[in-house]
């Protein structure tokens, strides 16, 4: 089942019909809110807003650990996120849809980034994070709707909550990194922990500030101005991508802890076999 995370603007699905609404904690804390389960273009779906209804959740504040989990105990094998990007390249202009191929954390440590540790050892390749059939199927269903859109782009994480300086814009673009947020890590890595096939379109807002002209510095009122233009432009693509068949997920994602724990089953105590469990579905 295809889940979709919710960024910056987009809180709900039009025309969701919704079957059932979970809420509740998980082993790891609570997620930003409830999940809805439904239908839409008749194609089961879960949704999850990433940053809570009214958007009260700065991304370091984003219990991703809970979020990827409870989609996963939700019947999620395969999830879609929406996030607002900086562009730190110039022919990836504002007002396009992008999507990541490749990932640099830039985050300085305050997220929960792992499912492991506390009597659990485990390490996933994140070799190549993102689900190449889920991109190819968004980017098909993009053409159909008529709409361009980027990929085989490298995404910058940054901790945030403040916008970057023009020199830290500089190096990651030294870094050949060609986009910049503060969501898409260490959700994507968590996914790949839950063996679920994750890819993200970002929906480019900015220039970020690398360039010398002021006017086209990245500012708050600019982000949600261009977003919600951009929005409408990434609802059209789920809207075609979701009167097709959904690819399938990759081994490399489906079966990510094949290999990945290092502790014995016998070491494990129940509540940890519990939640492990879920993770390997």
């Amino acid at each position: 089942m295809l889940a979709i995370i919710g960024g910056t603007g987009l809180y709900e699905l039009n025309g969701l019909e919704v079957e059932d609404r979970l809420a509740g904690d998980t082993p790891f804390g609570t997620p930003s809110g409830e999940i809805l389960r439904g239908r839409l273009h008749g194609q089961r779906l879960l949704f999850l807003a990433r940053h809570g209804a009214g958007h009260r959740l700065l991304p370091h504040e984003v219990n991703y650990r809970a979020n990827i989990f409870a989609l996963k105990r939700a019947g999620a094998t395969q999830l879609l996120g929406f996030s607002a990007v900086g562009s730190l390249a110039q022919e990836v202009a504002p007002g396009v849809l992008a999507m990541p191929a490749q990932y640099i954390d830039w985050t300085r440590g305050q997220r929960e980034r792992t499912f492991f540790g506390g009597g659990v050892a485990g390490h996933v390749s994140t070799a190549r994070p993102v689900s190449a059939s889920l991109v190819e199927a968004v980017c098909a269903a993009g053409q159909r709707a008529g709409l361009a859109v980027r990929r085989g782009l490298t995404y910058a994480c940054v901790e945030g909550p403040r916008l970057g300086t023009q020199a830290e814009s500089h190096m990651l673009r030294q870094l050949g990194c060609h986009l910049v947020g503060m969501t898409n890590v260490p959700e994507v890595f968590l996914a790949r922990e839950a063996q679920l096939a994750y890819a993200t379109v970002g929906l480019v807002t900015d220039y970020d500030c690398w360039l010398d002209d002021p006017t086209q510095h990245v500012s708050v009122g600019a982000i949600f101005e261009r977003y919600g233009q951009t929005l409408a432009q990434a609802r059209q693509m789920l809207d075609a991508l979701l009167q097709a068949p959904l690819p399938q997920p990759e081994p490399e994602s489906r079966q990510a802890l094949a290999n990945a724990l290092l502790t014995p089953e016998v070491a494990l105590s129940p509540a940890q076999k519990e939640w492990l469990e879920v993770l390997r579905r």
